[in-house]
């Protein structure tokens, strides 16, 4: 099954909307950090994987010019113009539980994912 592209229409919007939970646990993060760089999040959509894309995300001090910058509070979240229509609608949650911990996104344009949850097409 193909899809047609998803394109970032408001570019005022967010690809990626955080939760409460996932912007306490990034803000906790950066700061554990201990340094004087300012830092955001990074989000981007790599190829790889068993069903074509892999999330990638991890603290990042450069931002380039076409890059998708919003702040939620204290946390800054980027993503690379190529990655933004892949997120549009995606909800960036943190969990803590008996199962473990860790940051899970809900993509509403994955269309198929892998057994063990990391990668997507």
């Amino acid at each position: 099954m193909t899809t047609s592209p998803v394109t970032l229409t408001n570019p005022n919007a967010a690809p990626i909307t955080p939760t409460e939970a996932a912007i306490a646990k990034v803000a906790e993060l950066i700061a554990a950090e201990a340094t004087d760089e300012k830092l955001a999040l990074r989000i981007a959509v790599k190829p790889g994987g068993c069903s074509g894309f892999n999330y990638d995300m991890f603290f990042d001090s450069e931002i380039a010019a076409d890059d998708v910058t919003r702040d939620f509070g204290a946390v800054s979240i980027v993503v690379d113009a190529e990655s933004a229509p892949l997120l549009v609608g995606s909800t960036l949650d943190f969990a803590d539980g008996l199962q473990g911990a860790g940051f899970h996104i809900t993509n509403p344009n994955a269309t198929r994912t892998c057994g063990c949850g990391n990668s997507f097409s």
